[in-house]
């Protein structure tokens, strides 16, 4: 790998007074698609017509106000497309519809029949200057070259004073001409010839610009070079008032958007190029990581519109047959995804105080890993956070916020955890927000709108609560009206183990000390709790159908209970931490959801870990 002579490094223009390093970019360029033509000749299969009127509708439907529909002269299949769109009446009275030819005068006069009757055409007109293509595939000199320009020059504007008349289509009509390749022509002699081409059309003014678009059609050269020819050019150019300069930067060197910027700083109105990048060899600017780069910092796009963005990549990449990367800016299924647990982590916490900040009237978009807040694109937050064995307790908790509603506990967070990355290693799949719902539901005998009931070995069927006479001497507690109330409470009810319903007494100072007495004498589970919180909850879809239903079918608020018990047996044995088991209940009665997670927890320690997570990974598998 040793370029020796064989690579000449590109020759930067001397510019010691550069300004645009300093300029901050605050509005938007004029933005124009070439997708129809530049992007269309790069596909291995060209798009069909209709393929091209749907591409055509996503862009007018997207924002854009001028856009490249054809190389007429170049096929029938171009031809025609443009005449369709003009005589169907597709054209918003407000776009501009631009078509490309060279500076060859039969083809020239083709193209102005193909738009003809339409309401607004750019006429885009090219030819080659750098010398590499004037001396090698055209063998011409500078002045050769300059002829040539003027002379189809002075044909586009006969050819416009004669289609802009009623009788022959009334189009409005302006004048774009590209100095082919910008970039490595010598940029004294791109000024010789737009000032030519400006002169020979005869036609620009304030009101009526000139467009010199100024393509890097090969891309050789880093991205601060493009910008000091810009710049050279935008303030060596005469009648600079009368004249849109546009860029058309390509992607050879991976630069093309860092170009657009650059170029945009040093002089810049207007940016041609394809959404999402297409384009020969590696592709042209890409237009929507351009602008979604400009949203990021507090400037409006223009016209653009990309708050469905997933429905462009469909359009793009199903006319295109190019799939999107999925690490593609912006736009790849995986950009706003968190594998890592501690980038999962820092978004977690980052949403929290996003709230808070929002709730104190501040909207201002400050997340950890997200520069730029996906429902803005009309992605889901379920998105950001996707789970495999590389990803931590921060992320998962998160997904069964968002699924459920549930602000887990964070030793409960660590519990949980475990058995994903268990049943992702076993499954040996990504664990998507589908299966971690239903691993939740499954391992913490949640009943779930589209699960069932999942229930545990045991599970409530009825119970009551009474007072139970304190034994003799014991210590009463006085209530605020003054009288002694008993400490102790009796728990009775109907709990089913493995289907099999068995009636339940015991004896506690609340309701969850009773069940765990109850459950002592009935089944010789002893177990205590370790762990306890609840909060309220309001998400739908938490709870078996029917459940958290107030009138009319409304979701009525319910509460949500973590309990994580021990056994009391392995409590009781010095020099470890006994083992924790989890347990959720989810009730409109509080205390309903108390004893449902106090009897989760207790089916899942009368169960191995071995086959907690298999119930999770089989439940997942199944799905």
């Amino acid at each position: 790998m040793n370029p020796g002579n064989k690579y000449k490094p590109f020759k930067p223009i001397h510019l010691p007074n550069r300004q645009w390093p300093s300029k901050v970019q605050t509005t938007a360029p004029i933005w124009t698609s070439v997708d129809l033509r530049d992007g269309n000749q790069a596909l291995v299969n060209p798009m069909s017509g209709a393929q091209k009127i749907k591409f055509f509708q996503k862009l007018v439907q997207t924002g854009f106000k001028e856009i490249e529909v054809s190389f007429p002269s170049s096929g029938e299949t171009d031809f025609d497309f443009t005449r369709e769109i003009i005589e169907k009446g597709m054209i918003p009275d407000d776009v501009w519809i631009q078509v490309l030819t060279p500076a060859r005068e039969e083809l020239i006069r083709k193209t102005f029949e193909c738009i003809k009757g339409a309401k607004n055409v750019i006429m885009h007109m090219y030819n080659a200057t750098s010398p590499l293509f004037r001396e090698v595939v055209f063998g011409n000199d500078q002045d050769r070259t300059v002829a040539l320009a003027i002379k189809h020059t002075k044909i586009v504007a006969e050819l416009m004073d004669h289609y802009s008349k009623p009788e022959n289509g009334g189009t409005n009509f302006k004048y774009e001409y590209s100095p082919e390749c910008f970039t490595q022509t010598e940029p004294d002699f791109s000024l010789r010839v737009c000032e030519e081409v400006r002169k020979a059309w005869g036609k620009s003014s304030k009101d009526n610009k000139i467009i010199f678009n100024l393509p890097a059609t090969v891309e050789v050269g880093p991205p601060n070079h493009y910008a000091d020819m810009i710049e050279y050019f935008c303030t060596n150019i005469s009648h600079r008032e009368e004249i849109i300069v546009s860029l058309h930067p390509h992607n050879d060197r991976g630069c093309a958007v860092a170009a657009a910027e650059m170029g945009l700083l040093a002089g810049g109105d207007r940016i041609e190029g394809c959404l999402l990048g297409n384009g020969e060899r590696t592709g042209n600017v890409d237009i929507v990581t351009l602008a979604l780069n400009q949203f990021c910092q507090g400037i409006v796009p223009g016209p653009l519109d990309m708050t469905d963005l997933q429905s462009i990549v469909d359009v793009v990449s199903g006319c295109n047959d190019i799939p999107v990367h999925p690490r593609h800016p912006y736009a790849g299924e995986l950009v706003f995804t968190a594998f890592s647990g501690s980038h999962q982590d820092a978004i977690k916490k980052g949403f929290k105080v996003q709230e808070e900040r929002n709730a104190k009237g501040d909207p201002t978009w400050d997340i950890p890993y997200l520069p730029i807040d996906p429902a803005d694109l009309g992605a889901t937050y379920e998105a950001i956070i996707r789970v495999n064995s590389q990803s931590g307790k921060g992320g998962i908790a998160y997904l069964v916020a968002q699924s459920l509603g549930l602000d887990l506990p964070r030793k409960m967070q660590v519990a949980f955890y475990q058995v994903i990355q268990q049943v992702s290693e076993r499954t040996g799949k990504e664990m998507v927000t589908e299966d971690i719902t239903r691993a939740f539901c499954e391992t913490y005998h949640v009943p779930h709108l589209s699960i069932g009931k999942n229930e545990g070995r045991l599970s409530l069927k009825s119970f009551s609560l009474a007072d139970d006479m304190p034994d003799a001497g014991a210590v009463t507690a006085q209530g605020e009206d003054g009288a002694e109330t008993p400490r102790y409470r009796r728990f009775t009810g109907s709990v089913a183990l493995d289907g099999k319903v068995h009636q339940l007494t015991g004896r506690g100072n609340g309701a969850l000390s009773a069940l765990c007495d109850a459950l002592s004498l009935t089944f010789n589970i002893n177990a205590s709790i370790r762990e306890y919180s609840e909060h309220a909850v309001s998400q739908p879809g938490v709870g078996a159908v029917g459940v958290g239903k107030g009138r009319g079918g409304a979701t009525r608020s319910q509460a949500a209970s973590y309990i994580e018990l021990v056994d009391t047996d392995d409590e009781d044995q010095a020099g470890h931490k006994a083992k924790g088991y989890w347990g959720v209940g989810i009730d409109t009665d509080v205390t309903a959801s108390n004893i449902k997670a106090l009897l989760s927890a207790a089916s899942n320690l009368i169960l191995s870990e071995k086959e907690v997570v298999d119930q999770a990974a089989k439940a997942i598998v199944e799905a």
